[in-house]
């Protein structure tokens, strides 16, 4: 069984190590995908990207990252102070507790919680009131339109989020009756991150195989969770200049920022979990296949963004409640007939 790293180290000690290394992880893979996305949307149009500082362009995020960091705080007059101040931490601090219950290798986990696919789920949402509190705390039509279309669509789509992944946990449950590894029973918890990929280690075989409607809807509903194009309403530049963080500037900006990217990159680790067998693959360490596939669904959640025009919020709306909901039932159903006649 998967035990975490920290099980033998003093409660406080265990809990800074986990941060700090949680937070060089979600770090690396900001400056990664930032300096990726340029390159690929780049490649996509047919452009160089950035080029000038460091080899291709290799350096430009840090520089950016400088001058954010030297960028001075402004606050607008009329802000409600509390709430405009502490909507960066409260989209920012779920992203950390999140990405502590992703185990990247079997035996290597910063936490093995029984729940660990619901809290996941539990700390997304958290996000969502981030949102809103910048939108609201700003003062601004432009911000509070974005904050409400952002709780709109994140409230709608995790429906289908959420029925996609039930899908998967019922089969981890009856597929992991019975479990054996190394000689020993094992408990099976469908909603453990650690014994789904398990499972599929066991049964050699991925989800994405038996549940390829389920893993399409898991993965389109994360776009729009995250609020990337073509479900970018909530920034849509065209219409509201940024968004819900229209008045926030220097490292209070560069906090959403870092918390876009961060749930991106937790939203794709879910997805290697739940349907394409987590760090399970042949000769490679566990840790490169697992975060080979997310890397590889991070580049396909940018393919998409620099392919697609944004939808509109009534088409975005109707998507959501009149084709994703309906098939994640029925797909759930299925699923739950299926399992009980075997």
């Amino acid at each position: 069984m998967p035990s975490t790293l920290l099980d033998h180290l003093h409660p406080i000690l265990a809990v800074l190590i986990a941060i700090s290394g949680i937070m060089a992880v979600l770090s690396f893979n900001v400056m990664f995908c930032i300096y990726a996305e340029r390159k690929v949307s780049a490649w996509i149009q047919r452009r160089m990207g950035p080029m000038e500082v460091g080899y291709h362009g290799t350096l430009q995020t840090f520089a950016d990252m400088l001058k954010l960091l030297s960028k001075q705080l402004i606050t607008p007059k009329g802000v409600d102070k509390p709430i405009y101040h502490l909507a960066p931490i409260v989209v920012f601090a779920p992203v950390v507790a999140a990405a502590s219950l992703i185990p990247f290798w079997g035996g290597v986990l910063i936490s093995n919680i029984d729940i660990g696919l619901v809290l996941v789920f539990m700390f997304g949402g958290f996000a969502v009131m981030g949102i809103f509190m910048a939108g609201w705390g700003s003062n601004n039509k432009y911000a509070l339109l974005g904050a409400m279309r952002s709780v709109a669509q994140n409230i709608s789509y995790e429906i289908p989020l959420i029925l996609s992944a039930l899908s998967v946990v019922l089969m981890v449950g009856a597929m992991g009756r019975g479990l054996v590894i190394d000689g020993q029973a094992v408990k099976i918890t469908g909603t453990n991150l650690a014994h789904i990929v398990l499972v599929q280690q066991h049964a050699d075989i991925w989800f994405i195989v038996y549940q390829p409607v389920a893993a399409l809807i898991f993965f389109i509903a994360t776009l729009a969770e995250t609020n990337r194009t073509p479900f970018d309403i909530p920034e849509a530049e065209s219409e509201l200049v940024a968004g819900f963080h229209t008045e926030y500037s220097g490292m209070r900006f560069a906090i959403f920022f870092f918390a876009e990217f961060s749930n991106m990159f937790i939203g794709a680790m879910v997805a290697t979990v739940l349907f394409f067998g987590g760090w399970d693959g042949p000769i490679l360490p566990g840790p490169i296949w697992f975060f080979l596939k997310t890397y590889i669904l991070i580049f396909v959640m940018m393919w998409v963004r620099w392919t697609y025009p944004r939808l509109r919020f009534d088409q975005l709306m109707t998507l959501c409640w009149s084709v994703f909901i309906p098939i994640s039932i029925l797909n759930l159903l299925v699923t739950a007939f299926v399992i009980k006649a075997s």
